[in-house]
């Protein structure tokens, strides 16, 4: 059955606000050659080589410079079954056996096929180098940039260890069932992200929303959950993925000082973003001062919002849900906020590359598709951009430097962004007004959000 409908935000994808450009390929039409092209990108998609997520290609929509040419010329009167079938068709001498998911659609009246390759379960993959010929050698291909290259002999030992692990939050999960996807939540999600795939004519079912967001994965007769399904469409993650919750911890004052309060955000991960958010804002507010000689007043947050969201995003995105059991954990001191993830970083990444200056390298991803979900509901940045972000709106702010680290077993890593400088003579003021420590209540008990 043809589904019409994009599980994600058509626009989005066309203007690469959710999906990073290396990730999509535009072609103005479809050919023979076109054809080829397409089966070797797909086959790179699939290899997915960092474990972004795999990609896109766009038939339909011609590229200058890297970009959309918009609005797009479509793919006229073409014969969009005939199309559908023949990317079928075509990807079937790509080895191991793989199909990328093919969806029409119409943007600003134009016709155009967009076709996403998931990184497979299954790589390495090989496709012909040339399609139309017969007996062509198959070659592995990886994206490079924004490039579909032939593997070099660098490239296939990264793939085959890569290959050798898929990433924990898109395997299948056996101790789940159908039942445990909460259709409300992708509903929700799906409007979120304007995505018109809920707005499906005929209406779909559950089951085959579901299979266009690549959320089961088939096993024998049936089909089972991913683990991104139960991430971010259960209730309580943490039923299945020990650890799986957001702990904030408030203190009077520095490590073995009072505790002021505890609380704990359970639920699915956006939601653990956003309600740890509402409550971390909650506590800051905004000093406001009136500057001689200027008619605005000047703001300033003790954490800007968008540092802390950034912050807690990748802490959710990039942490480990198959092990160790523990929480992301949030500590408020008097004078700065600690963020910390389990494990540690991904090794490739050195400590001197969360310096200034210094950007990280593209190593494989420990998670592929909690981030693109992440993205799509706008709540984490594209691959590489977070940090420089954390330290823009800190600067911003007025704030002094946020400070990464992690240790040498690569156990935690942890963001620290210090307290706007008044923010901390206020609470020393306070503290002196008090006449030593300021007294505190009695520690709550821990409650769910």
């Amino acid at each position: 059955m043809t589904v019409d409908g994009l599980p994600i935000n058509l626009e989005d994808l066309l203007y690469a606000r959710a999906i990073e450009s290396n990730r999509i390929e535009f072609k103005a039409s479809w050919s023979e050659p076109a054809k080829g092209q397409m089966v070797r990108t797909v086959c790179a998609f699939a290899n997915d080589l960092l474990n972004l997520g795999g990609g896109y290609v766009v038939l339909g929509v011609a590229e200058e410079q890297g970009r959309a040419v918009l609005p797009p010329a479509g793919l006229g009167h073409a014969d969009l079954d005939r199309i559908q079938k023949e990317i079928r068709g075509a990807c079937m001498r790509i080895e191991p056996s793989y199909q990328p998911l093919v969806f029409p659609a119409v943007y600003e009246d134009a016709t155009i096929v967009v076709i996403f390759a998931p990184g497979g379960d299954n790589r390495p993959y090989q496709a012909p180098e040339e399609l139309g010929a017969k007996g062509s050698p198959r070659q592995y291909y990886v994206r490079r940039g924004s490039e579909t290259l032939r593997a070099d002999a660098d490239a296939r030992r990264q793939l085959f260890e890569v290959a050798a692990k898929i990433p924990f939050d898109d395997r299948r999960n056996l101790e789940a069932r159908l039942e445990d996807i909460s259709p409300t939540l992708v509903r929700r999600f799906l409007h979120a992200i304007r995505s018109d795939l809920v707005d499906s004519a005929p209406p779909i079912t559950d089951s085959q929303i579901y299979r266009q967001m690549n959320l089961l994965v088939k096993v024998n007769a049936h089909e089972v959950p991913r683990n991104v399904a139960l991430l971010f469409f259960h209730e309580d993650p943490d039923r299945f993925f020990p650890g799986a919750r957001t702990e904030i911890v408030q203190f009077g004052d520095d490590a073995g000082g009072d505790l002021l309060e505890e609380r704990i955000f359970r639920g699915p991960l956006p939601t653990q973003i956003q309600e740890s958010l509402s409550y971390l804002d909650s506590l800051g507010g905004t000093l406001v001062q009136k500057i001689e000689g200027q008619a605005e007043v000047e703001r300033t947050a003790a954490y800007p919002y968008a540092a802390m969201e950034e912050a807690i995003a990748n802490a959710l995105y990039h942490r480990s849900y198959e092990g160790p059991p523990e929480p992301v954990k949030i500590y408020l001191y008097p004078d700065r906020m600690e963020i910390t993830s389990y494990p540690g970083p991904v090794p490739g990444i050195q400590p001197q590359l969360f310096e200034p200056g210094h950007t990280l390298p593209p190593v494989p991803a420990r998670n592929r598709r909690i981030g693109d979900l992440l993205k799509e509901l706008r709540l984490a940045e594209g691959r590489g951009t977070g940090i420089p972000k954390i330290r823009r709106r800190m600067r911003e702010n007025g704030s002094p430097e946020a400070r990464f680290d992690f240790d040498a077993e690569r156990t935690y890593f942890r963001v620290t962004l210090p307290v706007h400088p008044r923010y901390e003579t206020l609470n020393a003021l306070r503290r002196l007004e008090q006449g030593q420590r300021p007294s505190t209540p009695p520690a709550r008990k821990a409650r769910n959000s």
